[in-house]
Formats: structure tokens, C-alpha cells, sequence
């Protein structure tokens, strides 16, 4: 088992007049592969100084600040103590100020998952909260400040556990308009039907476990050759298959059924051989 991750704030849930202390974790980590920007002829690591453009001094991170250039020009610079004392009353306190169904909320709006953790008494009211969000079928919308920014936030159950999704506010996100085909696109009735049928021949339950990273792993592979001096590994040698101009979507359609239909038998035979 991995080590216990840290909690990266402590708060509490405000749920009318029952207070729940509350700890909070990241909920998900990034897998990709980091690097570091190096000289190509020697490996040597490349560095960048913090130049100040007014005296061109080097500049310690403990001389700066943060600063907010108006449109005209001024900076309003602020220190560390102007963002720790802004008047939020969601900077410790989570406050519910609605109960929501979760379908009702567009996945857009999710932004980072969070898990939280009763924190010394708070075990009795976090299970209440969790027990009484399950038996109504309910999710919490809730404010919080979490690094400095105050953000929407939507608490929901998974298991015996609270989860905490902030979102994004309703000005952040696009209008995704313009991306619409015209209007005047349609499609035949026999056209809609062999595309259900390539959606019902590839439907199946939600298992993310079967997925993998194929870039990452690739990606690895050719970072350890690196590092051990073998041999790159060598591209796949099947061919991909030629992508024709669609003309027929109904014929291309039955293809791509047949050809799903297959690839699903096939990963049957795997599983029961495997």
C-alpha cells in the first residue's frame, strides 16, 4: 500500500446548525512522465533566473509579490497577508446552501475531486450527512475558499465516503455554440438506426479498469532505452487499416458494427484462454 496522503486544508461543513470538522485530500493524481528542459549536446540542465525589467537585478523569492496590472497601466501589488485576511466567510466554513440533484449539474461545471475526512468529532455529523444525502438521493452545493479562490462546490456520497467536486463559475465557462453544425444538416431515419446499432454492439457496463495509458507505457519504453543503452523498441508492424471516404453512412456503419462485433468476440476468447 502507498503512503497516507496529506490533507491540503482543514475546514468544516456547515449543515444548518450541526458543524462537521472536516479534513481535505486530493482525490486523484497525474501519471504522466515529467521532464526536464536540458541542453541536447551535454544534458546539461537548463535554468532560468527571476529578472526584474526596471534594474535587470536577480530577484530572490522572497522579494516578490504578486501584482494586478490595470488596463491603463497601473500595478496594485499584494503581499501575502492581503489574500490571507480577505473577508470570505467560506475561508474555513463550507457552508450548504443547496441540496441539488447531482444529474442536474453539466459534467462541464466539474473542475478537481476532492475526498473528505471527519476530523476528530465530526465522525457522527459526517455520517449523518452521508446517510441523509443517500436515503434523499441529494447532492450539497456548497462555497468554499480553497487556495486562495473561492469556488462553487458540489458534496455528494460514494460508498461510505463524502466527496467534494469544486466547479467552475457559470462566467468561466464557453459558449459552445459556435461549434454547432447548421441547421439545415440532417440525417436519414435508416442512417440514426444503424447508428444505434453500432452503440448498442459496443454497449456494455462502465469497467475503467480495462483502459490503459498506451502513450504513457510506449513513452516509458523509450525512456528506459534510453537510460539502459538497448535498442529502441520498434513500431508495431501491423499496418493500420486505410481510411476510405465516407460517402454511404449506412454501409460504413454496418462495417464498423461487424467490425466491433468481432473485436468482441475475440476479447471474449482472450478472457476465457487468459
Amino acid at each position: 500500500m502507498g503512503s497516507m496522503p496529506r490533507s491540503i486544508w482543514k475546514g468544516a461543513i456547515s449543515f444548518g446548525l450541526v458543524t462537521i470538522p472536516i479534513k481535505l485530500y486530493s482525490a486523484t493524481e497525474e501519471k504522466d512522465i515529467s521532464f526536464r528542459q536540458v541542453h541536447a549536446e551535454d544534458g546539461g540542465r537548463i535554468k532560468y533566473k527571476r529578472i526584474c525589467d526596471k534594474d535587470g537585478k536577480e530577484i530572490p523569492f522572497s522579494e516578490i509579490a504578486k501584482g494586478y496590472e490595470a488596463p491603463d497601466g497601473r500595478m496594485a501589488i499584494l503581499e501575502k497577508s492581503d489574500f490571507d485576511d480577505l473577508p470570505l466567510p467560506s475561508a474555513k466554513q463550507v457552508e450548504v446552501v443547496q441540496f441539488v440533484d447531482a444529474e442536474e449539474i453539466d459534467p462541464t461545471y466539474i473542475n478537481k475531486t476532492y475526498f473528505l475526512e471527519a476530523d476528530g468529532p465530526g465522525a457522527k455529523p459526517y455520517v449523518l450527512l452521508r446517510d441523509a444525502l443517500d436515503k434523499t438521493g441529494k447532492a450539497a452545493l456548497v462555497k468554499v475558499a480553497i487556495r486562495s479562490r473561492e469556488q462553487l462546490a458540489m458534496i455528494r456520497t460514494k460508498g461510505d465516503l463524502l466527496l467534494m467536486h469544486t466547479m467552475l463559475w457559470p462566467d468561466e465557462l464557453r459558449d459552445g455554440e459556435f461549434a454547432a453544425p447548421a441547421s439545415d444538416v440532417s440525417v436519414s431515419d435508416a442512417e440514426v438506426t444503424m447508428a444505434q446499432s453500432f452503440i448498442e454492439a459496443l454497449d456494455g457496463p462502465f469497467e475503467p479498469e480495462q483502459y490503459h495509458d498506451d502513450y504513457r507505457a510506449a513513452l516509458e519504453e523509450v525512456v528506459n532505452a534510453k537510460l539502459s543503452g538497448s535498442p529502441m523498441p520498434s513500431e508495431d508492424s501491423e499496418e493500420a487499416p486505410e481510411e476510405a471516404e465516407v460517402v454511404d453512412l449506412v454501409a460504413a456503419l454496418r462495417a464498423s458494427v461487424d467490425a466491433a462485433k468481432k473485436r468482441r468476440e475475440a476479447a471474449k476468447g482472450e478472457s476465457k484462454t487468459g
